[in-house]
């Protein structure tokens, strides 16, 4: 009988951890959450997003995350290239019922290389507008995670000065 009672009590304790850390986990997700939907740093109706960030953005209805840079050919500060090169940013966004879709946004327009500076989605055109920091001579590795964009957005169907997708 008292091995029994040693096994309850024991078992209550298990159950009792594993809640613990259940608890823990949605306690630390809420966090991450509120910390990434806070205000919009918007600018002359520009939206700013550090690689990696992802905000809510309520008057669209949509959650975008600027997943990163896969490719920057943009001409080094200081140095004479032929061509002034592009940087392409890989944007998720997705709408309250939409799928999310990765959208390549390309900080000038180059049809013959499929680079797009605009892209529609759910009603809505997505400008890249500008993309810091600019490479240095020492080449883009060492701006890996420190990429900061920022983006516009427009009723699709608004004028704009750019080329949609």
């Amino acid at each position: 009988m008292f091995h029994k009672a040693i096994l309850f009590s024991l078992g209550i304790f298990v159950l009792t951890g594993c809640d613990a850390q259940k608890k823990a986990k949605t306690d630390s997700k809420n966090s991450e959450m509120t910390s990434h939907t806070t205000s919009n740093d918007q600018k002359n109706g520009i939206i700013y997003l550090d690689e990696g960030e992802y905000k809510f953005l309520k008057e669209y209805q949509m959650n975008i995350t600027f997943k990163g840079i896969s490719e920057d050919s943009r001409c080094p500060e200081g140095v004479n290239c032929i061509w002034a090169g592009a940087a392409l940013a890989q944007v998720e966004v997705m709408g309250i019922s939409t799928r999310p879709v990765l959208l390549n946004l390309a900080s000038m327009d180059f049809p013959n290389r499929n680079y797009h500076q605009s892209a529609d989605f759910n009603g809505y055109t997505i400008t890249l507008q500008e993309v810091n920091p600019y490479p240095k001579s020492g080449g883009t590795t060492e701006l890996n995670g420190k990429y900061k964009i920022g983006i516009s957005i427009k009723k699709a169907g608004a004028s704009s000065d750019t080329t949609r997708k």
